[in-house]
């Protein structure tokens, strides 16, 4: 796979661009929102955004991408809203992605994030728990506390959302429970819609909500940020398994070295292929090798599965945008929303 980012069908900027400008604007209110912290949770959420080093230093780390702070703005400004009014917003979706980042190094034993040590193998389990629930905290705060007439409904539609992402990553870890042959396609894409497209559909029905727009344009909103969240995450269990360390930050293979259950794996397991069948009994092994992640990742190849991942993320982008003309029947002026949705679904391997 290879990246390109595009230009919008409007002439505007590029995604990459327009991420620039959301940390611009973003950060020093998830800074200064991270900040007023007490002690040690204020040290351990500093350093897991890349600000400080362990031991409480300045250090020069980016505090990630801002996917969905730029989706609240862009999708702010798509319809006819002013996004300097969804600033807070945008920091309090930053915040509770940070959230299940957290908690989901841990769940997951991930050993590095960002190519630095994760914040638990560093500052522990406990701590590191704390930190994540006091950033989902100062979340709902920095919405609560907002004088915007939509807080109140962002408010509850974010509380909405965390709880959807809670119970995707426990499917997702009952899923993980249980052997190879188990685990059906339909269940693994209804799991990853719950942990990664609910958050990235809340951000830009956050943004539809400080623009005043209405219920429908609202759900229109939400429905094309799943649609493009479903995209990434095909695309992010690609990279999972092809993924180049140098840009992942994590060993290659990290996803089949960790037996994860991800969509293009479940797609070998219940392709009916030879491959697939292969891909199984390596599954079956407690520990794969260098040589094994390899024989396990041509398995998902051979299976057809790589394929079907990327046709699928083309199909679910196809879905995103004809969401997105229900809201915004002029794309032209949804090219922002539509150069970030390109952008998370052509990250390469």
């Amino acid at each position: 796979m290879t990246t390109t980012t595009r230009t919008t069908t409007a002439g505007g900027p590029g995604a990459s661009v327009l991420l620039d400008r959301t940390r611009t604007v973003v950060t020093p209110q998830l800074r200064s929102t991270v900040e007023t912290l007490p002690g040690t949770i204020r040290r351990v959420a500093m350093y897991h955004f890349g600000w400080e080093h362990p031991d409480g230093t300045p250090a020069t780390g980016q505090p990630g991408k801002a996917i969905r702070p730029a989706l609240v703005l862009a999708a702010a400004r798509a319809l006819g809203g002013d996004p300097r009014t969804a600033v807070r917003a945008a920091a309090a979706v930053e915040l509770a992605h940070n959230f299940t980042l957290l908690h989901d190094d841990i769940v997951d034993e991930d050993p590095t994030r960002r190519s630095r040590p994760t914040a638990w193998t560093v500052f522990g389990i406990p701590d590191a728990l704390m930190a994540g629930d006091a950033m989902l905290a100062l979340a709902v705060r920095l919405l609560a506390e907002d004088g915007h007439p939509a807080s109140a409904a962002a408010v509850a539609r974010l509380s909405a959302c965390v709880i959807e992402l809670c119970a995707g990553q426990q499917a997702d870890c009952a899923l993980e429970g249980r052997p190879p042959r188990e685990v059906s396609l339909d269940e693994c894409l209804a799991m990853a819609t719950a942990k990664t497209g609910a958050l990235l559909g809340c951000s830009c029905a956050l943004g539809a909500l400080y623009a005043g727009a209405g219920e429908a344009e609202v759900a229109a909103l939400d429905a094309f940020g799943r649609e493009a969240g479903l995209a990434f995450q095909l695309i992010d269990d690609l990279i999972g398994i092809w993924g180049d360390p140098r840009r992942t930050g994590k060993p290659a293979g990290a996803d089949l070295v960790a037996h994860k259950k991800s969509l293009p794996v479940v797609a070998a397991l219940g392709s009916g292929t030879d491959a697939g069948e292969e891909l199984a009994k390596l599954y079956e092994q407690p520990l794969l090798d260098g040589d094994a992640v390899r024989r396990a990742a041509d398995a998902v190849e051979r299976a057809g599965a790589r394929d079907w991942a990327q046709a699928e993320a083309a199909d679910r982008m196809a879905r995103a945008v004809q969401q997105l003309s229900r809201a915004v029947p002029d794309l032209a002026a949804a090219g922002d929303l539509l150069a970030l949705a390109e952008f998370v679904t052509r990250r390469t391997t």
